[in-house]
């Protein structure tokens, strides 16, 4: 019989480890490479007004249920969703980051705008 390999890489993007596009460690690197996984943003959209149970989470989403199912296990294993009665709801630290895209969508809009004048 082998001995089966551990791997001791989180299976999500984690600050003080090497992620996509930098090697520091430094936890904004860490959450970029997060959020930046296909669907992260949306499954975390979708949450903001409150619980949602997984069929309707995939169904606002439009994703496949694995894909959902690997998004929902590493944004729990992050902090940022957690699972309930009521379905998947944003953490306390879900909220305070979903509170955070408030001033980016703002820039973003401003961006937008910007880029339509330039053009």
């Amino acid at each position: 019989m082998t001995a089966r390999k551990t791997s001791s890489k989180p299976a999500f993007p984690a600050p003080g480890t090497a992620v996509r596009g930098s090697s520091s460690g430094r936890p904004v690197m860490a959450l970029l490479d997060l959020l930046g996984r296909r669907w992260s943003l949306r499954v975390l959209w979708e949450l903001r007004d409150g619980p949602l149970v997984f069929r309707e989470l995939q169904a606002r989403c439009g994703v496949s249920p694995s894909v959902l199912n690997t998004r929902l296990a590493e944004l729990r294993e992050a902090l940022l969703v957690e699972a309930g009665g009521e379905g998947y709801r944003l953490s306390a630290l879900g909220l305070e980051l979903q509170e955070l895209f408030g001033p980016v969508n703002r820039w973003a809009e401003s961006w937008g705008r910007a880029r339509r004048l330039s053009s």
